[in-house]
């Protein structure tokens, strides 16, 4: 009886979910042993090599994560057996060493006891505390967690930020560089400095979210499947730290603004404002996913975060049926509460938004032209492109005009700006 010879696609299909899976726990463990990031990912990275060459000869076996993740331990152990031998040898010469191979021992053991050890969550837990280290650049830290914690290749870390490969690859290489010579250690933050750390890996998720839901440049507004990156993550962390409020607040902000994903876009990909959209498209999934994390935040007790004020706005609009049920007057405390506890151009920003919603345009252009002069929002496209609804609202269509016209001239996504230029050109119609 004849026996069909591997499917060799099928089984680089297998291997591809599997690393974008599993990977941050292989590498995660494999940390834990060699204490050095960049090198659990070369060996973790090892591991799947050998996998290419064996299972496209005998077939994926059974438990493929296990196969991977012992493969690399093994290596792991190998490279730790090597140093152990190299410092002993290097002992020999003079009485000196004796404390560093003495150490070599004792670091040899603690990595032999870590092999044996699964503690996955401690271990996926320090990986991420280390990928966000303040010690990075913010570019740095964005580009190495989608690396380890997401599996993504610098090819395709490169193409959702639109910058060429080259700069991935050198900032994902900087970056191990630096920690390593920093010595960052690979373990969870103690408590006097584990709210600043926390802040450290929220901030990176929530960039690479943003970018997923709203690009920054190129042709498309959208890059789902960054938000859904981000939200992947954010769920690992929050189930990692049950405790802390700002996580939940974030997936739940992140998960309440990724429900209008199908209802943003419209049949040729222009973007279809918040007020605009055929809620019927909302996932409802999503949003109750989100209010449950909100709903776990709160529970947590003391006053909410940014983040979890931020999700607080954004179920006011996942509970109105219409957008004329939206309650504008909330929203505007929301904000109020958000720009007293962390004040920012954009948050005021978003704040006149809602003021002119609730109180009327003349209201929100008020806190607008106060905006004018802040250095941080002049080559921000939203400033003008609000200022300009707020204006054709208040019936002044040329001043309106001009403002749309020097947001579309400012943004570099092209579906922004087709957009931005058709209000321009509707500044131009007689009123209806």
């Amino acid at each position: 009886m004849s026996t069909a010879p591997p499917d060799h696609a099928a089984i680089h299909r297998t291997i591809e979910a599997v690393w974008r899976i599993e990977s941050a726990k292989i590498i995660a463990t494999v940390a834990r042993m060699v204490r050095d990031v960049g090198l659990a990912e070369e060996l973790a990275q090892d591991a799947l090599v050998s996998a290419l060459e064996q299972w496209s000869e005998n077939g994926v076996p059974d438990n493929p994560a296990a196969w991977l993740t012992a493969v690399a331990k093994r290596r792991a152990l190998d490279r730790l057996r090597h140093r152990q031998m190299a410092e002993h040898k290097a002992g020999e010469i003079g009485r000196e060493l004796d404390a560093q191979h003495a150490m070599a021992q004792a670091d040899l053991a603690e990595a032999v006891d870590a092999a044996l050890d699964d503690d996955i969550g401690d271990d996926l837990l320090r990986l991420v505390f280390t990928a966000c280290h303040p010690v990075l650049s913010t570019e740095a830290r964005v580009a190495l967690t989608l690396r380890l914690m997401g599996g993504l290749t610098t090819d395709e870390i490169a193409r959702a930020f639109l910058v060429p490969e080259a700069t991935v690859a050198q900032r994902i290489v900087r970056a191990k560089r630096s920690l390593l010579e920093a010595r960052v250690p690979f373990e969870v933050p103690r408590r006097h400095e584990l709210e600043a750390r926390l802040a450290s890996v929220l901030e990176v998720l929530y960039l690479i979210f943003n970018e997923g839901y709203s690009a920054t440049a190129g042709d498309d507004w959208m890059r789902p499947a960054l938000c859904d990156e981000a939200m992947r993550l954010g769920r690992i962390v929050a189930e990692l730290v049950p405790d802390a409020s700002e996580v939940h607040g974030l997936v739940a902000l992140m998960e309440i603004q990724a429900s209008r994903t199908a209802a943003r876009i419209g049949p040729s990909g222009e973007p279809v404002l918040l007020l605009e959209q055929n809620r019927a498209r909302w996932d409802h999934m999503l949003i109750r996913r989100g209010l449950a994390a909100l709903a776990r935040a709160e529970a947590l007790g003391g006053a909410l975060g940014p983040y979890a004020l931020q999700a607080a706005i954004a179920a006011c609009h996942a509970r109105a049926r219409t957008a004329g049920e939206t309650d504008w007057s909330r929203i505007a405390a929301l904000y109020d509460a958000l720009a007293e506890l962390s004040p920012s151009p954009v948050v005021e920003l978003n704040r006149a938004v809602a003021l002119s919603m609730a109180f009327g345009p003349a209201t929100g252009l008020e806190v607008v032209d106060a905006l004018l002069g802040e250095p941080a929002l002049q080559g921000y496209h939203l400033l003008p492109a609000v200022r300009g609804d707020l204006l054709f609202k208040l019936g002044r269509h040329d001043e309106a005009r001009k403002e749309f016209d020097r947001a579309a001239a400012l943004t570099r996504n092209t579906r922004e700006r087709t957009l931005l230029q058709a209000r321009a050109r509707a500044c131009l119609l007689p009123p209806a």
